[in-house]
């Protein structure tokens, strides 16, 4: 709860719901995606091997999306093939097939409230799952021209298998700056704490259409100092 009170205020002095996109990189930006219309986001992290995550979200109006994840794809460029984890919590555990969903509560015109899961099983146990979960809920905040300066923080909560060993909650922001609304945007996150998924990453949007952004990014690792490059490309519907 004092995580969450520190989020909101930290906003609240910084600072309508954010309208970017599934996630600015790792962080949600509390964008639902709107009623009957699919959107779809695939991530590419480069590093000593190359992490695949693809999220697909369906909106069922009045502030609810669900979807489906396929997360830790790992290519391992040494090994020259596709790893897999479901022993150990030392890292993630890879591939998971998982379920999203999200819900946005608006409290006034510039601020919102997104509560979201995921939670699934590595793809070696569908039969006999090992659950894996990762909860949050953020405060959302849009202003200027066309809401185009945009920020969204809040707490999270998930285990060892979603996160690796560390800390099991913390805290998430992620910012969205329209420096060219629509053209070309600065994008920022961090994921707190000492497991594999406590990153910063830092980049850049550029919109080869409306609905098709693409961002790069540079990223490093809370734990080891791990850098990488990131690429992801978005399709947002009309």
């Amino acid at each position: 709860m004092r995580i969450f009170l520190l989020s909101a205020v930290f906003l609240f002095f910084i600072s309508n719901t954010v309208q970017a996109q599934l996630t600015v990189f790792n962080v949600s930006s509390s964008q639902i995606t709107s009623q009957g219309k699919v959107s779809v986001q695939q991530q590419l992290e480069v590093s000593d091997q190359i992490e695949s995550s693809t999220t697909a979200t369906y909106g069922l109006g009045k502030g609810w999306e669900i979807g489906a994840n396929l997360v830790n794809l790992d290519y391992g460029f040494d090994s020259r093939h596709f790893e897999s984890n479901d022993s150990t919590t030392s890292i993630p555990y890879a591939p998971l097939l998982l379920l999203n969903g999200q819900k946005v509560f608006e409290i006034s015109d510039m601020f919102s409230v997104g509560v979201g899961a995921i939670g699934g099983s590595s793809i070696r146990h569908l039969r006999s799952p090992k659950l894996v979960y990762y909860s949050y809920a953020n405060l959302a905040a849009a202003f200027g021209p066309d809401q185009r300066y945009q920020f969204a923080a809040g707490p999270y909560y998930g285990n060892h298998g979603y996160l690796s060993d560390g800390p099991v909650a913390g805290i998430q922001t992620g910012m969205d700056v329209g420096v060219w609304y629509e053209k070309l945007h600065f994008l920022a996150d961090w994921v707190s704490g000492s497991h594999s998924k406590g990153r910063l990453t830092i980049g850049l949007e550029v919109f080869l259409s409306k609905r098709l952004p693409l961002s790069l990014g540079w990223q490093r690792s809370n734990v080891n100092g791990l850098q990488a490059a990131v690429f992801q490309l978005t399709f947002l519907p009309k």
